[in-house]
């Protein structure tokens, strides 16, 4: 009997800890669209089950890759370090250290590597490796969670604020509560001013400039969805929701130069999530879980290659349980996809499409 009440107490205690115990977080009720799956155009296959893998040892989360003009490869790593590795992705050296959590990466015509650092703001490192601050707030809001980045031809800096309200270690708090914390920002380097061109987003994510310079997408993260936001023309200024109800969660996004542009999926849609979606007070108790017990991201290689007005030109997975993921990030150079990744240790590179 007295083992009996024990478990009893501590069913109790694990309950109150589970419903009541104060925890920073007011998740909010939606209704998610309904999740279609993998068919049509995207059926799964198995074109990424060639990815070559470098990197290892070197480093987790390189989240994502960039190309410098003599062709060596930049991957940013936990703890800061941007490592740099020949075209072959071998003899990795230290370039930088931001001494943050530098995710997002784009070359400027100068040759400098810009870097979204998620703690550190926007910052810029010179060929030689000196780095200097851009920004870090916009419209007085200090960035919460600098993620992805892209230039556009005049040289204007077009990067995503993926949550001013959550850091980088508390992602996972901004995906369940559900909030539209996000932004989108331009940032002058002649100015040296930010610009909010965009703002309650859900999870800013991935960001890509246009071939012909006209609009700016970004994703969403925890929608579903990819937003195209018009800088040139008659519409500049406006926004549209390009794609909605993704069968992924959309990370990463880039263009190739040529009118395709590369978006990540790190995870199929997760049926826990959308059933969840409208239980707030559940998901609050989620969150008092364990991080090992909270939902996690299937193990699953998944990219789409999409037009501007949001067609399926190419979609390339890997179901395996060894693949490559989850893929956070898609870099198109010289015939090779490269992928990054937030928690794989290491990167990788498969034959681009023709």
């Amino acid at each position: 009997m007295k083992v009996l009440k024990l478990i009893g107490t501590l069913l109790a205690l694990l309950i109150l800890y589970l419903c009541f115990w104060p925890i920073d977080i007011d998740p909010v009720a939606w209704e998610p669209p309904v999740d279609s799956g993998l068919i049509g155009v995207y059926a799964p296959n198995t074109y990424l089950a060639d990815v070559e893998i470098f990197g290892i040892g070197d480093g987790i989360g390189p989240e994502d890759i960039d190309i410098d003009s003599e062709g060596r490869i930049y991957a940013p790593y936990e703890g800061g370090r941007i490592v740099r590795y020949d075209a072959d992705g071998k003899n990795p050296e230290l370039f930088v250290d931001t001494g943050g959590r530098p995710l997002g990466l784009e070359f400027d015509a100068a040759g400098n590597l810009i870097i979204c650092d998620a703690i550190k703001g926007l910052l810029s490192a010179n060929p030689d490796g000196k780095i200097i601050t851009l920004a870090t707030e916009a419209n007085g809001v200090h960035f919460g969670f600098t993620d992805d980045v892209d230039i556009a031809n005049d040289g204007i800096i077009y990067f995503s604020d993926a949550s001013y309200h959550w850091a980088i270690k508390d992602y996972r708090s901004d995906i369940i509560e559900h909030v539209p914390y996000g932004r989108l920002i331009a940032y002058d380097p002649h100015t040296k001013e930010s610009t909010v061109l965009l703002d309650d987003l859900y999870f800013a994510n991935g960001v890509a400039v246009s071939t012909d310079q006209s609009f700016v997408l970004v994703n969403e993260t925890s929608e579903y969805r990819i937003q195209k936001v018009w800088i040139s023309g008659e519409k500049a200024g406006q926004s549209e929701i390009l794609m909605e109800n993704l069968p992924g969660i959309p990370d990463g996004i880039s263009s190739n130069g040529k009118g395709i542009f590369w978006v990540a999926f790190p995870s199929k849609r997760k049926e826990i999530l959308d059933n969840l979606a409208g239980k707030p007070f559940v998901r609050k108790m989620v969150m008092r879980l364990p991080e090992s017990m909270q939902p996690a991201p299937d193990h699953y290689g998944f990219i789409i290659g999409i037009d501007g007005d949001g067609n399926i030109i190419h979609n390339f997975q890997d179901p395996s349980p060894e693949s490559f993921s989850p893929i956070t990030s898609v870099e198109e150079h010289e015939g090779f996809l490269f992928l990054g990744s937030l928690t794989y240790e290491g990167f990788g590179r498969i034959k681009a499409p023709d």
